[in-house]
């Protein structure tokens, strides 16, 4: 199932740090566009939920705390080869392996704090999406 929608979400760091203009205008720059947009905290629930793939890793405990410590912005963005395309944007996990002038490589901290989340595949990218934004949010 190829689509062309993708999700992502400014994670807290890349909030906290001022970058969500930055961020935003990379991903127009880049020719997507942007269908949902909304800021919100999220509840430890919200996250438990969200990350329950991850639930059985040592991580998990971790992965919730950081991303309810501050709010994230959560987006639904088009573009053919959606998925792909955006995971070329944003880069490599670890900040100091991603490409020059990716997302992480200018406004990550960390490989925990790494500024933005992008799903990994169209199936993820629907799923994370209606996890966000009903039918009537997505324009």
């Amino acid at each position: 199932m190829v689509t062309n929608r993708t999700f992502t979400m400014i994670k807290p760091d890349g909030v906290a740090n001022g970058h969500i203009g930055a961020i935003l205008a990379k991903i127009n720059e880049a020719g997507f566009r942007i269908v949902a947009l909304q800021m919100q905290q999220l509840s430890l629930h919200e996250a438990g939920l969200f990350y329950a793939v991850h639930q059985e890793r040592s991580f998990y405990g971790e992965l919730v705390e950081y991303m309810t410590s501050g709010p994230i912005v959560a987006a639904i963005l088009e573009k053919d080869n959606a998925v792909e395309d955006f995971r070329t944007l944003i880069g490599a996990t670890d900040p100091t392996k991603a490409a020059e002038g990716t997302i992480r490589r200018l406004y990550a901290e960390s490989i925990a704090a790494n500024a933005i989340h992008g799903s990994d595949s169209d199936e993820n990218a629907a799923s994370e999406g209606a996890f966000f934004f009903g039918a009537k949010q997505q324009f």
